[in-house]
């Protein structure tokens, strides 16, 4: 298997884009991860897109040829990859694994989602449960994680106000980034008080319905340089399964399938998540950004909520989390969000964040999972080849 690095990326902006269709999204996103990585068409063998729903969101099927025609690039072949909230990190998987494999040299991974077209999108979500068993019976994606929530504080005594911390990090994270959907701060007390959702979660506890688009280019790492000076390189793509609906596991407070993931990706990537200086995680709730903490090791389960009320999730703390502002306040169109974060990850690795980077950051994570956890996909990149 050969070395892998991406060269580019390209970011959409997130939000409700009620002016901006589904194809000029991708495009965008995929263009400009082109046009960062200084490739020509010519170099493009293939593209790998993450998407978990567009004949439900714009009543669109056949996705792939749409995109490869829409940015012009008929006829490489493209290839649609849905695993829900995981479609993202999924085509990162594909697309890395491509070029690993030696079948490709240059490929982009990217992901879309155009959440708004619809009127009520939660029917479509749902659907990334488990629905015989979940959705069937009135089971919401926000009434599963309250389970989940209420389930964990009762199991270990976290604290309502050290769950909406997880929320309070991402806005002040999110405040510094151009991309995000809610790029303001918040507070404690904002959170628990804004409007009711499934209890104990409220309005600032969940993640919203959002558009955007996200990409990135590539490359064997032998050929990184001949197309830009900063490439980072891939140390590790993991993914695992788990266990759809709750009511089946060992335990609703762990997922086990980001332990899986995760701990396949350290033994591969040869480090230990000490290691990690900056990471992105699935927090498409708050109580998921928790479980996160303790499942990838950075706390032991039970005591996310104090790493968290302790400030060590901060751009400044111990093992900051969600540099970006997460699903929370970046946004999480769906089959994007896997990309996206690859995206910031890139862009902390090579010192361009701004106002929210995580200074000295040489190797960075994301965790990317599908539904509560049915699906978890885990990658580490690395300034350094070795």
């Amino acid at each position: 298997m050969r070395d892998v690095a991406i060269i580019g990326v390209g970011h959409t902006k997130f939000g409700e884009l009620w002016e901006r269709s589904f194809r000029e999204l991708i495009s965008e996103a995929g263009l400009g991860a082109i046009e960062d990585s200084n490739i020509g068409g010519a170099d493009l063998e293939a593209m790998f897109v993450g998407n978990m729903s567009s004949g439900l969101f714009v009543e669109q099927e056949h996705i792939a040829a749409l995109i490869s025609d829409s940015m012009g690039l008929n006829p490489i072949p493209c290839t649609r990859v849905e695993a829900a909230c995981a479609s993202g990190g999924l085509a990162l998987r594909q697309g890395i694994m491509a070029v690993a494999s030696g079948y490709h040299d240059v490929v982009v991974s990217a992901g879309v989602e155009k959440m708004t077209d619809v009127v009520d999108a939660t029917p479509a979500i749902a659907t990334a449960s488990d629905q015989e068993w979940e959705a069937q019976q009135g089971a919401t994606f926000p009434s599963l994680y309250a389970m989940i929530a209420r389930r964990h504080m009762h199991e270990y005594g976290t604290t309502r106000e050290q769950l909406a911390m997880m929320s309070v990090v991402n806005h002040k994270n999110a405040a510094n980034n151009p991309y995000a959907q809610f790029p303001f701060e918040t507070t404690v007390e904002k959170v628990i008080n804004s409007s009711p959702v499934a209890d104990p979660l409220t309005l600032l506890d969940c993640s919203p319905v959002s558009d955007g688009a996200a990409a990135v280019v590539i490359c064997a790492a032998d050929k990184a340089k001949e197309f830009t000076d900063t490439p980072i390189y891939v140390k590790a793509s993991a993914q695992a399964s788990g266990t759809m609906a709750l009511h089946s596991r060992r335990d609703i407070c762990t997922i086990d399938s980001t332990i899986a993931a995760s701990r396949k990706a350290y033994k591969m990537a040869g480090v230990t998540v000490k290691d990690i200086d900056a990471t992105e995680v699935h927090d498409c709730f708050s109580i998921n950004g928790l479980l996160a903490i303790e499942d990838l090791g950075f706390a032991e389960k039970g005591k996310g909520g104090i790493a968290l009320e302790e400030g060590q999730t901060m751009i400044d703390g111990d093992f900051p989390i969600n540099p970006s502002g997460g699903l929370k306040a970046r946004g999480h169109p769906l089959g994007a969000t896997g990309i996206a974060q690859a995206a910031e990850i890139v862009w902390q690795l090579r010192g361009e964040a701004g106002k929210r980077q995580v200074e000295g950051a040489e190797i960075g994570m994301t965790h990317n999972i599908g539904g509560t956890g049915g699906t978890a996909a885990v990658h580490i990149f690395g300034r350094d080849r070795n």
